[in-house]
C-alpha cells in the first residue's frame, strides 16, 4: 500500500475529508478535488492535512458539471473514491433538479467518463445512500421482514418528492450501467444512513451536520415529531470506503448503518448529557395530531407525514461487518465526539 495513489472527489466534504485522513494515515498518496482552491474556509482543513502529511496530498480543482474536469486529478490513480455529491435536508432544497439531480447524475457521468479514459484506475468506490434503497419510510414495509437490504432500489422518490434520494438513485443506477459496459475497472457502492460524528471540515454543508447544529443550538427545544433515523458514524463510513477498495472480494452495495433506527428524541437524549443547557434540547415527542396540524407550516405535507411518522425499521448491515470488517462504535461516543468537535469549532470562530 506504500505506493498506492488514489483520488477522492469532493475533498472538502464531511465524509470525503475523513476518507482522506484515514488514507493518509495508512500511507497512501491522495489526490483530491475541490471546486476552488481559493475558498479558504473549505480547503483549510485539507491544507492542514498537507502540513501533517508532507508531499502526500495534492489538491486539484474540478467541477462536477464539466466533462474532462477530473482527468488531471485522476491521472496515475489506481482507485477512485467518488464521494462528491450535494446533500441537503428536504426543507433546504428549492430546486431539486438543479441543486440535487444535475450535480449527482452529471457528476457521476463525468467522473466515470474520466475513469474510462484513465487506464491506471482499477476500482471505483462510490458513495451512495440508503435513500437509494428506499424513499419514504413506508416503503420498507413492503420489504422482506420489514428490513432494509441491499437488493432493493428506491422506486418512490422523484425530483419533487425526496429529491436528494432521487438524485442518488439515478446517479447510482447510471454508475452501475456504465460499469457493466466495460471490464477493466470494478465498482462498489457504500450506502450509509444518516451520518454523524466529528467534523474535520467546519464549512461543510452536509445535511447531517446541519441537523445536529440546529439541535445543539436549541432550535428544537419544544420537542420533536415521532420521526426516526438510521444512524452511522462518519469514521465507519470512511473505513468502509477504504476497505471496499482494498478487499478484492468486495462487491455490490454495502449498507453502513446501525441495524435499527433511532428517534430524534432518543438522539437528543445523548446530547442532553453533554450540553451545558440541556433544557434547550428536545426531551419530549410532539403528539402526531399536533404534528399533522402544524406540519404544513414547515413544508411537511400530510402524505409525507403518513409515510414517515411513527415508522420504525431494521437494516441488514451484516455484509459491512463480515466482508469489510466494520465494527460499529457505541452511538453515545458518536454524539459525544460530534458535540466535542462542534464546540471546538464554535470556540475557534469566536476567537
Amino acid at each position: 500500500m506504500m505506493e498506492e495513489t488514489v483520488l477522492v472527489t469532493g475533498g472538502s466534504g464531511f465524509v470525503a475529508s475523513h476518507v482522506i485522513s484515514q488514507l493518509l494515515a495508512s500511507d497512501a498518496v491522495v489526490h483530491t478535488t475541490v471546486r476552488s482552491v481559493k475558498n479558504r474556509a473549505k480547503v483549510q482543513p485539507l491544507i492542514d492535512l498537507q502540513v501533517r502529511y508532507p508531499n502526500r496530498l495534492k489538491l486539484f480543482e474540478a467541477d462536477l458539471l464539466k466533462s474532462d474536469s477530473f482527468d488531471a486529478a485522476m491521472t496515475g490513480c489506481s482507485v477512485v473514491y467518488h464521494v462528491a455529491s450535494p446533500f441537503k435536508l428536504p426543507e433546504k432544497i428549492k430546486n431539486g433538479q438543479t441543486e440535487m439531480v444535475d450535480p449527482a447524475l452529471n457528476g457521476t457521468r463525468n467522473v466515470l467518463g474520466s475513469i474510462n479514459k484513465i487506464q491506471s484506475v482499477k476500482r471505483l468506490v462510490m458513495t451512495s445512500t440508503i435513500g437509494a434503497i428506499f424513499g419514504d419510510y413506508i416503503d420498507v414495509r413492503s420489504m422482506r421482514n420489514n428490513t432494509v437490504a441491499e437488493e432493493y432500489f428506491n422506486t418512490s422518490s422523484n425530483v419533487h418528492n425526496n429529491p436528494y434520494h432521487y438524485s442518488k438513485v439515478v446517479a447510482e443506477k447510471e454508475a452501475w450501467k456504465i460499469n457493466r459496459e466495460q471490464n477493466r475497472w470494478s465498482m462498489v457502492t457504500i450506502n450509509p444512513g444518516m451520518i454523524f460524528g466529528p467534523s474535520i471540515t467546519p464549512a461543510s454543508e452536509s445535511g447531517s451536520l446541519f441537523l445536529l447544529d440546529e439541535m445543539f443550538k436549541g432550535h428544537f427545544f419544544y420537542g420533536m415529531p415521532d420521526l426516526s433515523l438510521a444512524c452511522v458514524d462518519v469514521r465507519e463510513v470512511a473505513a468502509a470506503h477504504i476497505r471496499a477498495a482494498r478487499t478484492p472480494q468486495a462487491h455490490g452495495r454495502y449498507i453502513l448503518s446501525e441495524d435499527h433506527t433511532r428517534t430524534f428524541v432518543e438522539i437528543a437524549s445523548y446530547a442532553r448529557k453533554l450540553h451545558p443547557r440541556p433544557y434547550l434540547l428536545p426531551a419530549w415527542q410532539i403528539p402526531n395530531l399536533v404534528v399533522r396540524a402544524i406540519g404544513p407550516l414547515f413544508g411537511l405535507s400530510q402524505q409525507y407525514l403518513t409515510n414517515h411518522l411513527g415508522i420504525r425499521f431494521k437494516l441488514d448491515n451484516k455484509r459491512s461487518q463480515s466482508e469489510l470488517g466494520i465494527v460499529y462504535r457505541p452511538f453515545a461516543q458518536t454524539i459525544a465526539d460530534q458535540y466535542g468537535s462542534w464546540t471546538q469549532q464554535r470556540q475557534a470562530k469566536a476567537v
